[in-house]
């Protein structure tokens, strides 16, 4: 009968026969039943492929109550897929063949030990090493020119590194490198700029305790010939700090060659990643530092979120060991009828590979004069509690030095002895909280200029006081 409607679909005796009810509940009776038993055919076929282990085969009739049959899916789940999770609280049993055995660690030891010699004899002596026999796992640094950002920094800015500032225009990037640059040379060490800006300015310079004379100045012409000149440096290994000012200044020679208006699209961004990519592993070799000075850009279309964004792509992020978002918090107002003395400047660490990152400093930066270095010292006293203040007045060891900043600071100045013993106690309160005695040298550096630059300063902050500063900021 099958045979016949199988060949005879069409014709009217098939179809007039299989639209009866009793022919369907066949059908469909027939079809589930097969179903079935191609079903139990398989999971059989499962079951023989991975045989359970003996310890839960059948081995009475009293196997298939409920219970029995609960311990034996605990069984099968435990030999598939091995040991259940401990409970919460309790540690997981270990076995005992986890734990090394002596002769296999000594072993290892010893292998370990000459793969090492071979790849020194192969690459050279140095080329790898343990950490602990290095001498050299903590990062050397050197003072920024601002006590607050040193101790935000974790001790100042890192040898050997990239460091990026960026921020907007006259926020004191400029003014933060070469301070920076001042610091380096008072510390023996050859400083390099590479001014893709042109806009050095060598009096403004002197002003921030710069030694021009010993400077090395490159204006280059092209992207290209700025960072050849880095790389060339560096590898020297005759540079300890090299500012670039600044990565936007880098033009690519096909854009500087090409028509204005002609589009360029990621030259920028490839000069630089394929600069870094080898400047950096350089750098570390030298112990030199980049500092990359950077502008900001705004991001058309963006709704949510922050638009700005570097300029160079993301390449400089990247490598950078520490990025510094510079701004200007508020100005410094001078007496009824005179001019602006300067800005208050807020530094923000984006990101710091060599210590905590996201810390914030504050620093006033006065115009012709730079960073105010003995107003870093009174904020850095206060914050370690070597000065006490109390509503807008403030005192040192139980004495009133005066009422309001400016003029505490002033009285701190003019008593003999009284700002050098504040500085000598905030040096022993950043060694004791930093936990260095090396971060008491790179911030003592920095505090040393006081003393160094008291005289060259001493007559300009008069003048500046009475004229009120017309000294344009940089």
């Amino acid at each position: 009968m099958s045979i016949f409607l199988r060949t005879t679909k069409s014709s009217p005796i098939t179809k007039r026969f299989t639209s009866f009810p009793l022919f369907r509940t066949h059908t469909h009776a027939t079809a589930a039943s097969t179903f079935r038993k191609s079903t139990r055919t398989m999971m059989s076929l499962s079951r023989a492929a991975v045989p359970a282990p003996p310890s839960i085969r059948r081995t009475s009739a009293g196997d298939n109550n409920k219970q029995d049959q609960r311990v034996r899916g605990e069984q099968v789940r435990t030999f598939a897929f091995g040991a259940r999770k401990a409970p919460k609280g309790q540690l997981p049993e270990r076995e005992p063949n986890m734990g090394l055995d002596p002769e296999n660690a000594q072993a290892k030891k010893k292998a370990l030990e000459r793969v090492l010699g071979e790849i020194d004899s192969t690459f050279g002596k140095g080329s790898i090493m343990k950490l602990g026999s290095a001498g050299q796992a903590k990062v050397a640094t050197f003072p920024s020119g601002a006590m607050t950002l040193d101790m935000a920094l974790g001790g100042g800015l890192p040898r050997g590194r990239i460091v990026e500032i960026y921020g907007p225009e006259s926020s004191g990037k400029t003014t933060l490198a070469m301070h920076a640059m001042a610091e380096m040379q008072k510390l023996g060490g050859t400083v390099a700029l590479i001014d893709a800006e042109h806009a050095f300015d060598p009096d403004y310079a002197k002003r921030l305790g710069l030694n021009v004379d010993d400077l090395v100045v490159c204006q280059p012409e092209t992207g290209e010939m700025a960072l050849e000149v880095v790389d060339t440096l560096v590898r020297s290994a005759a540079v300890d700090l090299i500012c670039v000012d600044s990565v936007a200044a880098l033009v690519p020679r096909s854009e500087i060659e090409g028509e204005i208006g002609m589009v360029q699209v990621g030259a920028h961004a490839r000069l630089m990643s394929q600069a870094l990519r080898k400047i950096n592993v350089n750098a570390a070799k030298a112990n030199t530092t980049i500092l990359f000075l950077n502008q900001l850009r705004s991001k058309v279309g963006v709704i949510y979120g922050n638009p700005e964004v570097t300029t160079g792509g993301n390449a400089l992020k990247y490598y950078s060991s520490v990025r510094l978002d510079i701004r200007r918090k508020e100005v410094i107002k001078g007496k009824a009828g005179e001019d602006d003395l300067g800005t208050r400047v807020k530094v923000k660490v984006a990101k710091n590979k060599v210590a905590p990152p996201y810390k914030v400093a504050e620093f006033d930066m006065m115009f012709g004069r730079g960073i105010s270095s003995e107003g870093c010292v009174f904020d850095v006293a206060e914050s370690t509690g070597v000065i006490e203040k109390k509503g807008s007045w403030y005192s040192f060891k139980g004495e009133q030095l005066g009422q309001g900043r400016e003029k505490s600071l002033l009285a701190a100045k003019e008593k003999e002895g009284l700002y050098e013993e504040i500085v000598r106690l905030t040096r022993e309160a950043i060694a004791a909280k930093m936990g260095l005695l090396s971060g008491e040298a790179s911030v003592s550096s920095s505090m040393d200029e006081d003393d160094e630059d008291e005289d060259m300063f001493e007559e300009e902050e008069e003048e500046a006081m009475a004229e009120g500063g017309n000294v344009a900021a940089r």
